[in-house]
């Protein structure tokens, strides 16, 4: 099946464990993935047979500022549950959250979730 690719969607959001985190913030980077078939927008050049990365991008971004979540894995599976109710068109998603500065004390570039989720999947309840 064909993806649209949303990659290093940079937010700043108070989501973590630590009541730190929750008080002063700290950035998150979001790597979606959208399957879907590409076949109908491919031959009509025509957004109308294809998924807006614009709104892909706002209805992610929503759904990852709502509230606080203790963990990466609740809030990339609100960002996933979000595109897969709003945009029909999309079979599969797929949702990377990195934390570029959890607080651990070691040398790493970001630690990490990716979820994939398909249509049938039940989405987690809030």
């Amino acid at each position: 099946m064909d993806r649209i690719l949303i990659r290093g969607l940079r937010l700043y959001a108070y989501h973590g464990v630590n009541p730190e985190e929750k008080q002063e913030g700290q950035p998150f980077v979001l790597d979606i993935t959208c399957k879907l078939p590409l076949e109908a927008p491919c031959r009509s050049d025509s957004v109308e047979d294809t998924v807006s990365y614009a709104k892909v991008v706002k209805t992610a971004r929503a759904a990852f500022l709502l509230q606080k979540y203790d963990l990466l894995e609740r809030a990339a599976q609100a960002v996933a549950d979000a595109i897969l109710t709003q945009f029909p068109r999309i079979a599969e998603v797929t949702v990377c959250l990195k934390k570029p500065f959890a607080p651990i004390q070691a040398d790493f570039d970001y630690v990490a979730v990716e979820l994939t989720r398909a249509r049938e999947d039940t989405p987690c309840a809030p």
